[in-house]
């Protein structure tokens, strides 16, 4: 017996997102957060600076029922920068529920469930070294050139130039 073919778009597939939406949903209602936009979207709510050294853990509500607070995960060195911004941090975040759900912000360097869910991810500063100016070149080559071999020239006059960029003044000799 011959199945009936299936007439829609996706031949019997579903997207993924549609699969975990429960399952999304219901563990972030566990930590409070009934919007789940605050958590997939945090970077472009808050700005993409805060988010860099922020976290959104968890949103609690207490019993009187007036606001709740948001819990958000830091570093120690950051916590004081972001102790100034709970101001913006809260009306941004009003902003994304769309009434004043928010009535504190909390700044913690560990997370409330535990140490292993208080992991921060650090991303590392940008390393480039600003390329030295050409008459610095210039005088780490001129120094270098009594150097017979070609790699070893090169990268002493590599050198050259970063010793030499390292002070305000070049030498002239």
């Amino acid at each position: 017996m011959k199945q009936p073919r299936y007439k829609g778009s996706t031949y019997g597939f579903s997207r993924a997102s549609g699969l975990m939406q429960t399952r999304i949903r219901k563990a972030s209602e566990a930590r409070g957060f009934a919007v789940t936009r605050l958590l997939t979207h945090w970077a472009e709510i808050v700005g993409e600076a805060t988010a860099k050294i922020a976290t959104p853990v968890k949103v609690s509500y207490g019993k009187g029922g007036m606001g709740a607070t948001l819990s958000v995960l830091t570093t120690g060195a950051q916590a004081t920068m972001l102790e100034m911004q709970k101001d913006q941090i809260r009306d941004k975040v009003n902003a994304c529920y769309g009434y004043r759900a928010i009535s504190r912000v909390r700044i913690t360097q560990t997370a409330p469930v535990g140490f292993t869910d208080g992991k921060v991810a650090f991303e590392p500063a940008d390393k480039r070294r600003p390329e030295p100016a050409p008459a610095i070149k210039a005088e780490a080559t001129q120094m270098s050139n009594d150097v017979t071999s070609p790699d070893l020239r090169a990268a002493l006059a590599a050198l050259g130039a970063n010793v030499l960029s390292k002070h305000k003044t070049p030498t002239k000799g």
